[in-house]
């Protein structure tokens, strides 16, 4: 049977992704000292965190570039600049999308500029597996400790 505390981890990891603050990591680690399967665990924060952060980049891509030049003062031309420079990293620079504090603003600003969905969502999806990889190893490594 599905437990509660698998749709809780999904919601925290989704609302960890968007700009309302909150910590998954600590729920993810809490559920693993208390014996929640490693890869259901996994894969729910992963995809809540992936779908919170492409929800993000959707409301980015709603906005308008004349919201951009108009209320964060940038003009026309550094935008376009901006979208030059980061032609043919989009993967790499979503893939960053996992960092606190930071990733939710990049999610947006990736879609205020239109960035390829596809490009997006790839590179978005595999970092934020990758920090949920990394914390669960070191949360079960601290476990084994005690």
């Amino acid at each position: 049977m599905f437990e509660s505390g698998y749709l809780a981890l999904f919601l925290a990891s989704f609302l960890a992704a968007t700009v309302v603050p909150f910590s998954s990591e600590a729920l993810l680690s809490g559920m693993l000292a208390g014996g929640y399967d490693l890869y259901w665990c996994l894969g729910l924060a992963t995809l809540g965190n992936w779908l919170g952060g492409m929800s993000s980049y959707g409301l980015g891509w709603l906005g308008k570039t004349e919201w951009i030049e108009k209320y964060l003062r940038i003009k026309h031309e550094q935008i376009e600049k901006t979208k030059r420079k980061i032609a043919g990293k989009e993967m790499w620079i979503a893939f960053f999308c996992w960092l606190p504090g930071v990733g939710d603003v990049i999610a947006v600003l990736l879609g205020l500029l239109k960035v390829n969905t596809w490009y997006v969502a790839i590179g978005m999806f595999v970092g934020k597996l990758l920090r949920y990889v990394v914390w669960a190893l070191l949360t079960l490594k601290v476990i084994d400790l005690f």
